[in-house]
């Protein structure tokens, strides 16, 4: 494994300067300085982050992980069969804990680092280009986490439909999931999130265990399933971006991370995210497919009877707010944190300092709203944007993070070199989906004959 810097972390966060000034530091690829704490000096502050315990910290990586990805994982296994997928869902799970250890390595000895933007500034100051690897992968992150934020708004008008039975135009349903996910996402640390993120896992459990006692009573797919298919290559990789898409939590991990008390407890909420997410994606996605049969639907909630699909969408309502509320969160943090770096701005209760959040949150909000409703084929772009960036978040980009922490050693023991050759297989994996993915999508957007933006159905 990467070795961790030796200099010890102060869990609170000093904020202390170095000899070289901000300018120069910036230049040299370094960013601030690695014992600086994100937010600032927080011991004196109206409003401190670095609250987070490490349960709270699982909590809210956990809702944030299983929540719309879950949900088209039995259609996958559908498409794949039923050896294909959970092989896929267990080994992609592994490798998502390997390069999630990898994160909080990177994490551990840059703790300046706060988002994927921060990272960039580092990887890229080793060839003299902090400034550009910052804005390239800010921009990638902010783009792919407004898009799962419209992924969300989308969900909850397809629920809001289904449990009115269509009773209002989807524009209305979208606008009101906009208000609900905007007031929601108004607190400005991640503690007060992980309450909420409670209530999350908890509405996204009881749904799936509605979902599977139902299916399993109603049994529409006749036990009709398949061990293996025969499936085009197209179909058959557009199933595996969406359990690519169920990993896909990675994008925000360093900004929990800079939230905890202990960020050195971070391998501890890693291993129980994933022990969680795996578990839950492989019974649901078997238990699901086993008696839906080979028509099962996506989102599964859907995959019942009306009625049954009604309580459970009902009770999957906080699951679609919250998982898109912390996403959201994690986007305006980011811009928050870049405004307001190296001030006392985050700390206060001031007009400016709330004023500020409440804006950039609002304008990510009706972004991610316009976006949902604007492209007549979202889910197949979602498609596209996941292959895009998290075949590069959840997989290749902590293998470039590994070599890069490790850069000069590749072959100073056998240990080393093992490492360097898996590393370099996950660098490879991110390269594959991300191209895969990106000429599937392509092509199952240029076949889609839906075309109506704005409209007042999604089906």
């Amino acid at each position: 494994m990467a070795e961790q810097n030796q200099d010890t972390l102060n869990p609170k966060g000093n904020g202390r300067n170095t000899s070289l000034d901000e300018e120069e530091k910036q230049e040299s690829g370094q960013g601030p300085s690695h014992d600086e704490n994100p937010f600032g000096d927080e011991e004196e502050g109206e409003t401190q982050y670095r609250t987070m315990s490490w349960w709270q910290c699982s909590i809210i990586m956990v809702a944030e992980t299983i929540s719309l990805g879950i949900l088209s994982l039995p259609s996958a296994v559908a498409v794949l069969g039923l050896a294909p997928a959970v092989i896929l869902i267990v080994g992609l799970g592994l490798t998502a804990t390997y390069t999630g250890y990898v994160i909080g390595q990177f994490k551990l000895r840059y703790p300046h680092v706060h988002s994927m933007a921060d990272a960039g500034g580092v990887l890229f100051g080793r060839i003299g280009w902090p400034r550009f690897g910052r804005e390239f992968l800010g921009t990638a992150q902010l783009l792919f986490l407004i898009f799962i934020m419209g992924s969300h708004i989308l969900t909850f008008t397809t629920m809001m439909n289904t449990l009115t039975d269509n009773g209002a135009c989807s524009i209305i349903f979208g606008v009101v999931g906009l208000v609900v996910s905007v007031i929601f996402a108004l607190p400005r640390t991640l503690r007060k999130v992980s309450w909420m993120a409670c209530a999350s896992f908890v509405s996204i459990v009881a749904a799936l265990l509605v979902t599977m006692i139902a299916i399993s009573i109603q049994r529409p797919g006749h036990g009709k399933i398949d061990v293996t298919t025969t499936v085009s290559l197209n179909k058959a990789f557009l199933a595996v971006t969406n359990i690519v898409f169920a990993y896909a939590g990675h994008v925000a991990f360093f900004g929990f991370i800079s939230e905890m008390r202990v960020p050195t407890d971070y391998a501890k909420t890693l291993y129980l995210l994933q022990a969680t997410d795996t578990s839950m994606y492989v019974i649901a996605a078997v238990v699901i497919y086993i008696y839906g049969g080979r028509d099962v639907e996506s989102p599964a909630l859907s995959s019942t009877s009306s009625v049954t699909a009604k309580v459970a969408y009902g009770v999957a309502i906080p699951t679609i707010v919250i998982a898109g509320v912390i996403n959201g969160h994690v986007a305006a943090k980011y811009i928050y944190v870049r405004i307001f770096r190296g001030t006392n701005q985050m700390q206060k209760k001031s007009v400016l300092s709330i004023g500020s959040w409440v804006v950039i949150t609002v304008v990510l909000w009706v972004i991610a709203w316009i976006i949902s409703e604007a492209i007549p084929v979202f889910n197949t772009l979602l498609s596209l944007i996941v292959s895009l960036f998290a075949s590069w978040f959840t997989y290749g980009l902590s293998g470039i993070f590994w070599l890069f922490l490790n850069w000069g050693r590749y072959g100073s023991n056998w240990k080393k070199m093992v490492l360097t050759c898996i590393n370099l297989i996950i660098v490879g994996i991110g390269a594959c989906l991300c191209g895969m993915g990106l000429w599937v999508s392509g092509k199952a957007i240029h076949d889609d004959s839906n075309s109506s933006s704005f409209s007042c159905s999604h089906e």
